[in-house]
């Protein structure tokens, strides 16, 4: 993946775009320092580094990642691992996270994944969902599947199945779109072809319809 980095005295600042799913999370929480209209738009000199620092904390895709110059550490590890479901829109990861991608594992803190199926950058989001179509409230499925106080922390291995479903291995809670906590577990299968009739979890509709996702490494 390719990162632009803008420096301060106090702190480094990295920006991926083609992980960047435009929540403007950093635009609407330091408009001093990430202002699109600004050349260069991201300018970390504008705020403290703990201001920043905390301003990217909230991007929920990772494209905005920092590191710190002035002795203070750099953004911790979360004790958790969740996936947030949002309706009509992609899963949000947090945690201690292994994204296999092509022949690389990226280590990640946080990451927006595809669940459409359409994205032109699987298995990253690239907000194809809001012209595809696709549409799931992400509700609270059958909390039968939940699994109680199960740990939810240490490293997740994501691993995409090729043509297939997204393969999680370690620690984790899934969160539905209307803040539930649905299933703890070491391991799922999670649809990312936009549809399985049991959403968030693959039904293997993706055999069936002919899902495709090709060319899945990173630039």
């Amino acid at each position: 993946m390719a990162r632009k980095t803008y420096t301060s005295d106090d702190i480094d600042v990295t920006f991926d775009l083609k992980i960047c799913v435009h929540s403007a999370k950093c635009l609407r929480g330091l408009p001093q320092v990430f202002d699109t209209s600004a050349r260069p738009w991201a300018q970390p000199w504008q705020a403290s580094a703990d201001e920043v620092a905390a301003v990217i904390h909230t991007c929920p895709s990772g494209a905005l990642q920092y590191h710190r110059k002035d002795g203070a550490p750099d953004e911790p590890i979360p004790d958790q691992n969740t996936i947030s479901i949002r309706s009509d829109g992609p899963y949000y990861f947090r945690g201690d996270l292994r994204l296999h991608v092509g022949d690389q594992v990226l280590e990640m803190t946080r990451l927006a994944l595809c669940r459409c199926g359409s994205s032109q950058n699987k298995p990253f989001c690239d907000n194809s969902h809001r012209t595809s179509g696709f549409t799931d409230a992400g509700d609270s499925p059958d909390n039968s599947q939940r699994k109680g106080d199960a740990p939810t922390g240490g490293p997740l291995e994501i691993i995409p199945e090729e043509n297939g479903p997204l393969i999680l291995d370690g620690n984790f809670e899934i969160i539905s779109a209307d803040k539930q906590a649905v299933f703890r577990g070491k391991r799922a299968f999670l649809c990312r072809c936009g549809h399985s009739e049991s959403k968030p979890f693959c039904d293997h509709t993706h055999a069936r319809i002919g899902f495709v996702a090709e060319g899945e490494a990173p630039d």
